[in-house]
Order: C-alpha cells, then sequence, then structure tokens
C-alpha cells in the first residue's frame, strides 16, 4: 500500500494530510509548526499510525520561502517530494471540491490527491550558486524600489519649498545635485551660502563641469524661488536625511552588483547574446527561472512568468483576451518587460513586429507582452540548447 501525505504550507503552521491508493483518507489535519519539533511531530503522529514511513511520498505547494526549511528536512530524511505551483493545485481543486471550499484541512487532502492522481514530480532545488543568486536579484530589486520611493519623497519636498530645482539639474539625484541637497536643500540654506563655496562644491561633485557662473544662476533661482516660507528648516532637514539614506543605499546597490557579478559569471550561460538583456536584467532572468529543464516546453515557461494571455470562462465558453495573466514571477516578468523595451530598439524584428501589432490597433502593452513572450521563447531555446542567440531564432515562436 503507498501512501500520500499532502501539506498546506504556511508561515508558522503547516497542515498535512495522508490518505492511500484508494484516495481514502488514513490521517487528517495534522497541524505542525515550521519549526524541528513540529517536523518531529508530523512523523511521530504517521509513524504511530502506519509504523512504516518507506512507503510515504510527499506533495506540497511552493508558497512564498515558506516550504523550504520543511522540504529540506523531508528530503535530508529519505522522503520523496514533490513541490506543485499553487495555480495547478487551484485548478485542480475546482474538480476536486464541487462546493469550492478551502481550507487548511480540505487543501491538504487535495494537494495529497493531486500526486495520487498525477504521480510525483522530480522537484529538487536550484544548485546553490543559483539560489544565492535568486536571493541577491531580489534584494537587489527591494533596495531599487525603496530609493525610488525616497526620492518621490525628497521631489514632493522639493516642490513644497523650492520648486525651481527641478530645472537646474538635468537629474536631481546626480552625484552633483545630491551634495547640494546635502548642504543647501532651500532656497535660503543658497541664499546664505557663499558663492565661492557654492562654486567650489559644484565645481569638485561635477569634475569641473560647473563653475561660478553656474553657482551664481543657482543663487539667483533661489532668490526668485516661490516655495514656502514656513516649516522650511523642518523641511530642510528632512531632505538632507532623505539624500543620506539615498547615498547609503546607492553604495548598498554597488556592493550587490559585485557580489551578483561573481556568481552570474560562474554560471556560464548565454543570455546576454539575447537583444534587450543587458547585465543587470540577465541575472534576474537566470535566478528567476532556474532550472530550465523544470519546464518541457516554452509556453510553462511564459506561464511560470505570468506573460500568458488571461482566460475567462463563462459556463462552457473559455476565451483569451489581450490581458496578460500576471501569475508566476513578478520579478521574471519585470524583467522581461524592461528587456522588451530595449529589444524593440535594438532588434529589427521584433520591432516589426510591435510595429504590426500597433497597426492593428493593439494596445502598447498588449504589443510589448507579445515582444515578452517571443523572447522568453527565444530564451528557453538557447538555455536548452546551451548556445548563444543567433537572428533566426524568433521562427520558433508561434505567438501571433
Amino acid at each position: 500500500m503507498n501512501y500520500y501525505l499532502g501539506i498546506d504550507i504556511a508561515k508558522t503552521n503547516h497542515v498535512a494530510s495522508l490518505i492511500n491508493n484508494n484516495g481514502d483518507i488514513v490521517i487528517k489535519a495534522i497541524k505542525f509548526t515550521n519549526s524541528k519539533e513540529g517536523f518531529n511531530k508530523l512523523l511521530t503522529t504517521i509513524q504511530d499510525k502506519l509504523k512504516d514511513l518507506s512507503n510515504i511520498e510527499v506533495a506540497m505547494e511552493a508558497t512564498g520561502h515558506y516550504w523550504l526549511s520543511l522540504y529540506s528536512a523531508l528530503t535530508d530524511n529519505g522522503f520523496p517530494v514533490s513541490v506543485y505551483n499553487p495555480y495547478q493545485i487551484k485548478s485542480y481543486r475546482g474538480a476536486y471540491n464541487n462546493r469550492k471550499q478551502k481550507n487548511d484541512i480540505i487543501d491538504s487532502i487535495i494537494i495529497a490527491d493531486y500526486l495520487r492522481v498525477f504521480g510525483s514530480k522530480n522537484s529538487k532545488l536550484p544548485e546553490d550558486d543559483l539560489l544565492s543568486l535568486k536571493q541577491l536579484t531580489r534584494f537587489r530589486s527591494n533596495i531599487v524600489n525603496n530609493v525610488s520611493s525616497l526620492k518621490v519623497q525628497v521631489i514632493g519636498l522639493l516642490d513644497k519649498v523650492f520648486p525651481e530645482y527641478k530645472k537646474l539639474f538635468c537629474d536631481i539625484f546626480g552625484v552633483t545635485s545630491k551634495q547640494l541637497l546635502l548642504t543647501c536643500p532651500t532656497p535660503d540654506d543658497i541664499i546664505k551660502i557663499s558663492t565661492t563655496k557654492l562654486s567650489n562644491l559644484l565645481s569638485k561633485y561635477s569634475k569641473g563641469k560647473f563653475n561660478k557662473d553656474t553657482a551664481l544662476h543657482i543663487k539667483d533661482v533661489a532668490k526668485a524661488s516661490f516655495g514656502i516660507k514656513f516649516t522650511t528648516d523642518a523641511c530642510s532637514f528632512e531632505i538632507k536625511q532623505i539624500i543620506n539614506q539615498i547615498i547609503f543605499l546607492e553604495n548598498q546597490i554597488y556592493e550587490v552588483d559585485k557580489q551578483i557579478k561573481e556568481l552570474y559569471d560562474k554560471l556560464d550561460n548565454h543570455l546576454l547574446s539575447v537583444p534587450g538583456i543587458g547585465n543587470t536584467i540577465a541575472p534576474i532572468i537566470l535566478a528567476e527561472i532556474g532550472d530550465i529543464n523544470n519546464f518541457d516546453k516554452p509556453s510553462k515557461m511564459i506561464a511560470f512568468a505570468g506573460v500568458d494571455p488571461s482566460e475567462n470562462q463563462s459556463g462552457n465558453k473559455l476565451s483569451t483576451n489581450d490581458k496578460t495573466s500576471k501569475r508566476g514571477s513578478p520579478y521574471l516578468r519585470h524583467a522581461i518587460y524592461n528587456a522588451s523595451l530595449v529589444a524593440i530598439s535594438n532588434e529589427p524584428e521584433l520591432r516589426a513586429y510591435y510595429d504590426k501589432k500597433i497597426s492593428e490597433g493593439k494596445h502598447h502593452f498588449v504589443a510589448l507582452a507579445g515582444i515578452s513572450r517571443k523572447l522568453l521563447t527565444i530564451i528557453y531555446y538557447i538555455l536548452k540548447e546551451d548556445r548563444d542567440y543567433i537572428r533566426y531564432d524568433h521562427i520558433r515562436d508561434n505567438n501571433n
């Protein structure tokens, strides 16, 4: 008799149910903590019932990162573990559970039954370098998002106290501008500083690009500023603190980029040969895809990225529309989107496809989603075949 253990993963407490190869429930709802003690409770409960643990297969959903510790403990103890995408289980839930009930107990039984019906999946963690790359690229993405949020705050404060400032520099978060904001973030601060000190500051951080004339111009703009005249001390203090945070985080990004490059260079691949994919995007794509052998065809990788067309079902009618499903990895989806923007400028055939869709009345984002699917198809084949991109790779893509 074979047994199937389905585990519903959560942050603190998991729930497991055991069924046999006839689909009968043997143990219902073992609730255990995500800890060594909880894992021991799971094994003891099953052993007390079955005595023998050798004929048990395990299945769970890849829910966030909460499944990793349990997966590691189970595989270390010799259990075959299948890890499924939550959307696989979601589609099966509708057929298994006609009343559409959803709770931890029902879910653990459904996961066990999915394993019983469809068989085990060869699930294994990517190699350590890939996991580390994924962790660092996501960490970098979070830092970049934080920097963007802080920049919005600075712009909001400048709109209050110095609305003309944004016209003084082509990039108000460039090196020279940030140093000026650290020293003189308000018109009053600029008026108070001597022209010589201001000129020296600008010249130092712009490497001579800005001079005394620039300093005089900035002073004139500050004197004529239409910014508010109240709470300026508080705004000045806040701008300085936020600029310091931005500089700190940008230095972190620089250090993280070095670590990412070191890891990426160890993982021999050909992503940089693909149009639109550069040094920043390539590690994200590789890390999010992981082992290319987890996908047996391009459409599955496209679905994993969430750029496949969404489906609507009404009764027995199933239709697709121009919107993407936006399931799967948002990090991969965002990276492919950015790569697509670059690709339509650098690859004539992809540009021609984009222009064709626009001429047909498609929205920019719909056309760009089509480019994303083509890029993912190209990426699939160069990773599968371990080779560089060649111009005729687009022929393999049947997406219209």
